[in-house]
Order: C-alpha cells, then structure tokens, then sequence
C-alpha cells in the first residue's frame, strides 16, 4: 500500500470512529432523554396527587373548623340566654325587695310555739309547709346584700356550664 491508501483508511478509520461515536451519542440522548421524560412525568404526577391530598385535606380540616365555630357559636349563644336571663330574675328579684313587695326571712332556731311551752301549735302559712316556725324577716339591705351574693354564684355557675361546654366541643 502506498500513503495514500494509508491516508485513505486512516481517514476512513477515524471518520468511522466518528460517525459511531456521534451514532452512539445520538442513541444515548435519545434513550436517557425519555428515561428523563419519563421520570419528570412520574415526578409530576405524583406532586400532584401530593398537592390534591393537601388540598383535600384542608378542605376537611376548614368544614371540621366551621362546624366546631358553629357549635361554639350556639354555646355561646346559650350561655349569653342563661346569663342574661339570671341578671334578669336577679332583677326582678331586687326590685321586689326594693319595693316591699318581698321579704326575706329566715327560721329562728328553736323557737316553735311548743318549745315556749304553751301547747298550741301555730297554724302553717301560706307560703311554707313548716307548721309552727317562727320566721323572722330581714332588713331590706341585708337581703339585697345576700340576693347580690347569690347573683355572682348564679353567674359563676352559668360560666362554668359554659367553659365546660367548650371544652367538651374542643376536644370532641
């Protein structure tokens, strides 16, 4: 052979060295492009089922959130009726005592008509079922007073209904 068939295969040598490696990049491109394809579709899709179950979820977690608001609401709804109705018979309760129209009054120990040894025994009144109790009333000031004590333990208790009410929703 002479240098230019030498020159020949050489040159036909690397062009096909060439033309394989460019084939072989080509193929590999190709195939690694739609594996690539491939998985970034995978990847999608499952950032998307991903981003529905959150959604989802939230979906639930705000009805669960409006219906526990709800609840709270007519709680509160009752306990505002239950207190304002308590100041409202505790008001009535105190004007009565204002206006003489009710007294207070209180059993004195030991001081039915047989203890003063007399033997007759005082008829019942109208208002009690106590036969022979001697009752003394209250001042008015005094019974103000003790209507006052029994409106904040009245109130007190209405509170507690409610906090305990709400607790029970909360943790429900």
């Amino acid at each position: 052979m002479n240098a230019l068939g030498w020159r020949l295969a050489i040159l036909a040598l690397l062009l096909g060295a060439y033309l394989g490696a460019r084939g072989t990049w080509l193929w590999q491109d190709n195939h690694y492009g739609k594996a690539l394809a491939d998985q970034a579709g995978e990847y999608r899709l499952e950032r998307e089922g991903a981003a529905a179950a959150v959604i989802k979820w939230q979906a639930e977690e705000q009805e669960h959130r409006r219906g526990l608001e709800d609840r709270l609401k007519s709680i509160m709804g009752t306990h505002w009726k239950e207190m304002s109705d308590a100041q409202t018979t505790q008001a009535r309760l105190r004007d009565r005592l204002a206006t003489a129209d009710l007294r207070l009054s209180v059993i004195l120990a030991a001081t039915t008509a047989e203890s003063c040894g007399c033997g007759v025994s005082t008829a019942a009144s109208a208002g009690g079922v106590v036969h022979g109790v001697l009752r003394a009333n209250l001042d008015p000031a005094h019974a103000q007073r003790i209507v006052a004590i029994t409106d904040e333990g009245d109130r007190g208790l209405i509170a507690l209904r409610a906090c305990q009410a709400y607790v029970r929703e909360i943790t429900r």
